[in-house]
C-alpha cells in the first residue's frame, strides 16, 4: 500500500520551526494591529483638539500633524504678543506708581507704545485730556484704519489698545506717529 514508513511520536523539527514562525507572525501582526489602533486613536484625539481653521478638511495624518505644528506656533506667537502687552501695561502702571510726583505725572503725561502686528500696527496708549476722536483723526490722517479697540482702567488711568490696518508699512513712520500721539493736547 504505502511504501513510506509511518512516522510516530514527535513531529519533525521542520514542523516545529514552522509552527513557531507562525506564532511569531501572528503575535507580530497582533502587536502591529494594536499599535495602529493606538496611533489612530491618538491622531483622532489630536485632530479633535485642533481648531477647524488648522485642519481645513485634511485627512492625512501628516497634514494633521503639520496643522498641529502650525497651531502650536500660532499659540506661541499669541503668548509672545500677550506677554509684550502685559509688559507694556506693567511699564505704564509701574511708572505711575514709581513716580516721585505721582499726581502730576498721572495728570499730564501721555504714554504711547507702537509695534507691528499681523494686520498692521498695534498702539497701546494712555493719553490724558485729549478726546479719543482726536486720536482717531491723527491715525486716519496717516492712512491707518482702526479695526478694533480695547480700553482698560488701570490705577485710575484709561489705557487703550488699538489695532489698525496698514495698507503699506513703508509709508508709515512709526516714530513720527508715536511723537504725534505723545505730544497731543
Amino acid at each position: 500500500m504505502n511504501d513510506l514508513p509511518e512516522k510516530r511520536g514527535r513531529p519533525s523539527k521542520k514542523l516545529r520551526v514552522s509552527s513557531d514562525q507562525n506564532m511569531e507572525r501572528i503575535l507580530h501582526k497582533e502587536v502591529e494591529k494594536q499599535r495602529r489602533l493606538e496611533m489612530a486613536s491618538l491622531y483622532a484625539s489630536l485632530r479633535s483638539r485642533l481648531p477647524l481653521e488648522f485642519i481645513q478638511g485634511k485627512r492625512s495624518t501628516s497634514d494633521q500633524v503639520n496643522g498641529a505644528v502650525n497651531y502650536i506656533e500660532y499659540l506661541q506667537r499669541n503668548i509672545k504678543d500677550m506677554s509684550s502687552k502685559r509688559d507694556d501695561l506693567i511699564l505704564l502702571y509701574g511708572r505711575s506708581i514709581g513716580s516721585s510726583n505721582e499726581q502730576s505725572w498721572n495728570e499730564i503725561s501721555n504714554h504711547v507704545v507702537i509695534r507691528p502686528c499681523l494686520v498692521g500696527v498695534e498702539i497701546v496708549f494712555s493719553i490724558l485730556q485729549t478726546p479719543f476722536s482726536s486720536v482717531l483723526k491723527v491715525l486716519r490722517e496717516r492712512g491707518l484704519c482702526v479695526l478694533g479697540c480695547i480700553s482698560s482702567n488701570v490705577n485710575d488711568r484709561l489705557i487703550h489698545t488699538l489695532q489698525a490696518e496698514v495698507n503699506d508699512m513703508a509709508l508709515i513712520d512709526l516714530a513720527d506717529l508715536k511723537v504725534a500721539l505723545t505730544l497731543m493736547k
